[in-house]
C-alpha cells in the first residue's frame, strides 16, 4: 500500500500564483508592475486593518496584469473564477472574506450573502494599478457595510485612529500631569516647613 501511495501522482495545488503567498501574512496583495501610489496604499492597508478590527477580516488580491496571476495568466479578467481558485489556498480553519480585483470587475469569497451583488452592483475600476485600489477601497467598505460591519474611515491612511482628527490625549493630559506635580511639590515643601517650624518650636 505505501508502494502505491509514493508512486500515485500527487494532486495539484493551485500554490503557483503570487497572492496565494503573500495573503498569508498580509491582507492585501499588489501588483509588481505599475507600483500602487503610497498613498493608496496606506489607505487600503488601513482600511482592511480596521475592518479586521471590525470583525470583517477580508483579504484582497490586485491583479493588474497576467504576472500576478503566476501559473494561472489565463484568468487575468475573470476575478470571480480567480477568488474561486484562490480562496483555498489562505483558509484554513475557517472560511476568510476574500475580494479579487481586476481592471474589469470584482470577485468574492466568503463576503457574507450580500456580497457577491454589492460587488456586481460597482462598477469596473478600469485599468492600472492605483485604479485597482481605489476599487477596492470603495469595495472592502460596501461588503463590510453590506455584512454588518460599518467602518470610520477617517483619517484613513493617515496613521492616526478612527475619529482621531481632534487634539491628542497627550496635549491634553500634559498640562494636567505638570500642574499636579506643581501642587504636590508645593504640598511637600508645606509639610517640611511646618515640620522644621514644630521642631523648633519650644
Amino acid at each position: 500500500m505505501a508502494v502505491v501511495l509514493a508512486l500515485a501522482p500527487a494532486p495539484a495545488r493551485a500554490d503557483g500564483d503570487p497572492a496565494s503567498d503573500v495573503l498569508i501574512l498580509q491582507n492585501v496583495y499588489y501588483p509588481y508592475k505599475p507600483p500602487v501610489s503610497a498613498a493608496l496604499r496606506a489607505r487600503l492597508d488601513d482600511l482592511t486593518k480596521r475592518a479586521a478590527k471590525a470583525g470583517f477580516p477580508i483579504k484582497v488580491a490586485l491583479i493588474a496584469a497576467p504576472g500576478d496571476l503566476g501559473v494561472v495568466p489565463e484568468m487575468i479578467g475573470r476575478a470571480q473564477r480567480y477568488a474561486r481558485f484562490l480562496e483555498p489556498e489562505i483558509v484554513y480553519n475557517r472560511p476568510v472574506p476574500l475580494l479579487t480585483v481586476m481592471a474589469n470587475g470584482y470577485g468574492t469569497q466568503a463576503t457574507g450573502p450580500r456580497g457577491p451583488a454589492v460587488v456586481a452592483a460597482l462598477p469596473a475600476p478600469g485599468a492600472g494599478s492605483d485604479a485597482l485600489a481605489r476599487g477596492a477601497i470603495v469595495a472592502v467598505q460596501r461588503l463590510a457595510a453590506a455584512d454588518g460591519h460599518a467602518l470610520d474611515v477617517g483619517g484613513l491612511g493617515s496613521g492616526k485612529s478612527p475619529g482621531g482628527g481632534g487634539t491628542p490625549l497627550a496635549l491634553v493630559f500634559a498640562p494636567l500631569a505638570l500642574l499636579a506635580l506643581g501642587v504636590g511639590a508645593m504640598t511637600l515643601r508645606g509639610r517640611r516647613a511646618h515640620r522644621t517650624d514644630a521642631g523648633q518650636a519650644p
